[in-house]
């Protein structure tokens, strides 16, 4: 065996232990039992595949203690299925190589085979929250995005003061959570599925107030330059866009790159038709600068 052979060898002895830990610790906050049970299933697959390099490489390796700490705290923040998955994603790469490293084909397959049933099985397996009402997340960020930055981009060219865009773009913002909450709550309510509509009114109020905010501070921290501040508050929507997308990418294994501009564009085009209409508005009202 070469030094190149053997470096990947304990590279993918290492994360296999690696993920057994993460597993293990996460597997003892779960209450449910049958998920607690599923996965200590799949750690002790991780385990299994740890030895079989291990036969190869001659030498234990210990696990990267970072990536344990990074990966459990991503799931314990935000959820399970999301910090698993992004954690799986670091391997799928390595699964196709492994017939290089083992000598039985059979072997090699089987362990390429059960790395991809553990995402398989984690999709069916929990319960989540956030998951179950992403529905309601996406309505609240979607509208809160396209809403907010047309609205803003509006008020900057209309009012050109930061204090009182801030003010009008808070009670608008306001305003429209509680009306989307309530119809989400109606919506949901009429709805055949296991969602409570309390709950649901809740996600899509919460994450529009979010949302809400983070657009608005820059009008507050820079009220004497407001067209910087717009520009500001356009740069975190295409931010806070980005990180959802990515969010739920992951976590339900949907294409990033074309809802990303989607909704990147959607939004942008509305706060451009929005500019245009505060600029008419100017001039219908004889507003001066």
């Amino acid at each position: 065996m070469n030094d190149e052979t053997r470096l990947r060898v304990r590279a993918f002895q290492r994360n296999e232990i690696t993920e057994y830990h993460v597993y293990k610790r996460l597997a003892r906050l779960m209450k449910d039992e049958n998920n607690r049970n599923v996965l200590n299933r799949i750690a002790e697959d991780e385990l299994r595949h740890y030895r079989v390099w291990m036969e190869i490489s001659g030498v234990a390796v210990k696990p990267d203690r970072w990536r344990i700490f990074l990966f459990f705290w991503i799931a314990r923040i935000f959820g399970v299925t999301f910090g698993i998955k992004l954690m799986e994603r670091g391997e799928a790469g390595a699964q196709h190589d492994y017939d290089q490293f083992l000598e039985s084909p059979v072997e090699a397959g089987e362990m390429a085979r059960e790395e991809q049933e553990h995402e398989d099985t984690l999709l069916g397996m929990f319960d989540e929250d956030l998951l179950k009402y992403t529905g309601s997340v996406v309505l609240g960020i979607n509208d809160a995005l396209v809403e907010l930055t047309g609205a803003l981009a509006g008020l900057t060219l209309a009012l050109q003061d930061g204090r009182l865009i801030a003010m009008v773009g808070t009670v608008t913002g306001i305003a429209a959570a509680l009306s989307m909450g309530a119809s989400e709550y109606l919506s949901t309510k009429t709805e055949d599925n296991d969602k409570g509509p309390v709950r649901a009114a809740i996600y899509t109020g919460v994450a529009y107030l979010i949302t809400v905010v983070a657009l608005i501070m820059p009008f507050l921290l820079m009220q004497e330059t407001p067209f910087i501040a717009l520009i500001c508050s356009i740069v975190i929507a295409i931010g806070i866009i980005f990180l959802f997308n990515y969010y739920i990418s992951v976590a339900q294994d949907l294409k990033f790159k074309r809802r990303f501009i989607e909704m990147t564009l959607l939004s942008l085009s509305v706060a451009a038709v929005s500019f245009g209409i505060g600029y008419l508005m100017r001039i219908f009202f004889n507003i001066d600068g």
